[in-house]
């Protein structure tokens, strides 16, 4: 199906439809009554009386059934995508980095869509059937509106596997290297399009990584689950030393060749557990002026949230014992599962188990080129909180 082919028609639930007119763009499978097969595509959305609702991305194997693209009747085309891809670039226009997000899914309206933009080069991921099956419209969109020299779909999320997709790493248009040099501030990074995390580098922590720098001290730092080095790199910057913890040989070594490329030798490369790493600290002992928890999401689901809050609270609260007097700790979740509410709580227990009176210096999220919709708690998925230890 193509933009400009019949569209057809889904029939909701009042529940699907209260979902949209409470701002939130997705309706599930079972507030569905009427859909048209098993072709993903663009949409009408109406209600049992008829009434039109909006247009949409339908995916017939996904739980997420449709995704709201429109409230309109217009055309949905290749250049429907490129005015909207355009004015999510404009959002972006004061932003002074090389590396960042053009279009963020649903928090710049375009659901299952994502365009990270590395320099000249942009990489996208396009996360549901109903989005994948008007590819064409999006890529023209997307070249028109953003005129890369190449586009690369990451396409091997495994979220597409909810929607009966395949997972494919692939060249769209143009060429994209597989290493791009990014500016972040006053650090250059090697960001790998095409097989590093996400799209090549984790740019939702941009703003946090500079935040950091600012309140880092001159003694040591430790940075766990360091990936490549990206918060140890402005630490570096600041710190007498560094102590960079991952236990992927690989990413480290991609840390070390960051800090070569900027000049840095104060960044002790660890491979190691970040738990065992924390309990070894402690017995010896030891104290920084800095430390940054960076994990990965602990909870997948709803099932794992209490194991995942307990592993949260565990390392938070050996990093707390680890801080010298006024020092600064950063830590976060990536856990949508993990509200905020939730996870300042847990901060709050680990601070009264350790003994450590901390002040709460920012209550961050992802950068601003990360939008969160507050209507969808799904956009707010990483929290952040920059503490300082206090006598």
């Amino acid at each position: 199906m193509t933009a400009t082919a019949a569209v057809r028609t889904v029939i909701v639930s009042a529940k699907g439809a209260a979902r949209w007119q409470a701002g939130h763009p997705w309706i599930y499978r079972t507030d569905v009554y009427d859909e048209p097969g098993d072709t993903p595509g663009i949409v009408a959305v109406t209600d049992r009386r008829g009434r039109h609702l909006g247009q949409a991305l339908y995916s017939p194997k996904s739980e997420i059934r449709l995704r709201l693209l429109t409230r309109g009747r217009e055309a949905i085309d290749a250049a429907w995508w490129g005015e909207r891809i355009a004015a999510a670039a404009a959002r972006r226009a004061e932003l002074a980095a090389t590396a960042f997000r053009v279009v963020h899914a649903e928090g710049d309206g375009l659901p299952s869509l994502v365009v990270d933009r590395y320099g000249p080069h942009v990489v996208a991921q396009l996360l549901s059937a109903g989005l994948e099956q008007v590819r064409d419209d999006v890529l023209a969109g997307m070249g028109a509106a953003l005129a890369p020299e190449g586009i690369l779909l990451r396409n091997d999320s495994a979220i597409r596997r909810h929607e009966g997709l395949p997972l494919e790493v692939t060249l769209a248009y143009g060429e994209v290297p597989k290493v791009v040099e990014v500016m972040e501030g006053d650090v250059r990074y090697a960001a790998a399009p095409w097989t590093g995390q996400k799209t090549g580098a984790f740019l939702d922590q941009r703003e946090n990584r500079v935040l950091v720098s600012e309140h880092a001290g001159p003694g040591r730092a430790l940075d766990l689950f360091t990936y490549h080095g990206s918060f140890a790199l402005h630490l570096a910057r600041r710190a007498a030393a560094v102590v960079a913890v991952d236990s992927s040989a690989e990413a480290l070594a991609r840390g070390q060749e960051n800090a070569t490329l900027n000049g840095l030798s104060n960044i002790t490369w660890r491979e190691a557990n970040a738990f065992d790493v924390l309990r070894e600290l402690e017995r010896r002992d030891e104290r920084f002026g800095t430390v940054v928890l960076d994990p990965p999401a602990f909870a997948k689901s709803k099932q794992s949230l209490v194991r995942a809050l307990a592993g949260y609270k565990e390392i938070n609260l050996r990093a707390m014992r680890l801080l010298e007097p006024g020092g600064v700790l950063f830590t976060c979740s990536c856990s949508y599962h993990v509200n905020r509410s939730v996870f300042l709580d847990m901060i709050a227990d680990a601070a009264r188990d350790s003994g450590t009176r901390l002040q709460l210096l920012a209550v961050t999220g992802a950068g601003r080129d990360h939008p969160e919709i507050v209507n969808v708690p799904e956009t707010g998925y990483l929290k952040g909180a920059l503490l300082r230890a206090v006598d």
